[in-house]
């Protein structure tokens, strides 16, 4: 898979990279160590971190600025990692998924990146590029119907986007059948160093995917 960051975004976001991670999975129920995993990180954020203190945080505050200058309002489109980090500091617990759903949000809430995860078999072509949306481009996010993604950062197939900071798309989403995954860990302004994360994924997924033959590089 041939990834292709845009001129539009090389000039909206500079300082972007992407780590990028793709290998074979046997997805499952999310086994209870996996759960107390998040469990506990979820009691240590809100322990630690105030509402006020999210936007603060050095990945979700750059991937808002990154919206901002793409001209969408990071207000009334959250970035993922922040919606999980506001919904966490509230007190609530994430929704339960699956095994590789489950422990991407568990990277992101530990990275503070907005992370993509998409069954490699379901993307059209052999090339995404990162662009900007577009007045009236057709996305349905997972769980949310139309998303309006014009002024948004997104990853486009052959036929269209299949991911945003915001949202992923119903179209290439993990489900229960997937054996071929592609991570994207988008990174608009570093936090947790991209060789910590790396390593973090690959141990989860080993860990709780039965993940094999994996690889990570960075993009930029």
């Amino acid at each position: 898979m041939k990834l292709i960051i845009s001129d539009e975004i090389r000039n909206a976001a500079p300082g972007y990279k992407a780590l990028v991670i793709t290998g074979d999975v046997v997805n499952c129920d999310t086994p209870e160590d996996l759960l107390g995993l998040i469990d506990r990180l979820s009691k240590s954020l809100r322990e630690t971190i105030e509402m006020s203190d999210i936007n603060r945080r050095p990945g979700i505050f750059a991937t808002r600025e990154a919206y901002k200058r793409c001209g969408k309002d990071p207000n009334r489109y959250r970035p993922s990692q922040e919606a999980l980090m506001r919904r966490i500091v509230k007190g609530n617990d994430l929704y339960r998924i699956d095994a590789v759903v489950d422990l991407v949000n568990l990277l992101s809430l530990q990275s503070g990146y907005s992370i993509g995860a998409f069954d490699l078999d379901k993307i059209e072509g052999d090339t995404l590029t990162l662009g900007i949306g577009k007045e009236g481009e057709p996305y349905e996010g997972i769980g949310r119907g139309e998303l309006n993604i014009e002024g948004m950062p997104v990853w486009r197939d052959s036929i269209g986007g299949v991911g945003t900071p915001t949202s992923d798309n119903e179209r290439t989403k993990i489900d229960m059948s997937t054996r071929r995954l592609l991570m994207i860990v988008n990174i608009y302004g570093e936090e947790m160093p991209v060789d910590e994360l790396s390593q973090n994924a690959i141990n989860l997924l080993e860990q709780f995917a039965s993940g094999s033959n994996l690889t990570a590089r960075v993009i930029s």
